[in-house]
């Protein structure tokens, strides 16, 4: 039996779609963000700032370490299940998705690193509703037994 990862500290999510880079970064700052999670299966933007690596600088130029995890990316046809508006059908292939051996020895070491620190899971959408980063957070949670506070810019 694995051993269980405690965390006192929340799982935090926050999603890009309207904002600056600088009032994003600001935002992880006012939270004491200690580590910025990247769920995006492809971590591109067309807002600037918001791809891997501006990303990456910026939020380490305030301090905050930036992971990538593909893994817990949203798989294209989720993507395209979304964008449809049907929801349902996103959830079954992300859970499929999610449920899989890369994503689950991702979401184990990313459980592994959270202790003791302040992580904010991030990917575009704004709102955590219908947003794979909510089922991210929500099985993390039950890994590391820390509640799950989404946050806006």
């Amino acid at each position: 039996m694995a051993e269980s990862i405690q965390t006192d500290e929340p799982i935090f999510t926050i999603g890009y779609e309207k904002s600056t880079i600088d009032d994003f970064v600001n935002r992880l700052s006012d939270a004491e963000i200690d580590v910025l999670v990247d769920v995006r299966e492809l971590p591109l933007s067309r807002k600037k700032g918001f791809s891997k690596n501006g990303l990456n600088a910026a939020v380490r130029e305030a301090g905050i370490d930036y992971v990538h995890v593909k893994a817990l990316g949203d798989p294209k046809l989720g993507r395209e299940a979304a964008r449809a508006g049907d929801h349902d059908l996103f959830v079954e292939i992300f859970t499929r998705h999610i449920d899989g051996e890369e994503a689950q020895s991702a979401l184990a070491d990313l459980a592994a690193t959270v202790k003791g620190k302040r992580i904010c899971l991030t990917c575009f959408e704004r709102h955590h509703d219908g947003c794979h980063r909510k089922i991210v957070a929500e099985r993390l949670s039950k890994m590391v037994g820390a509640r799950i506070e989404h946050i806006a810019v």
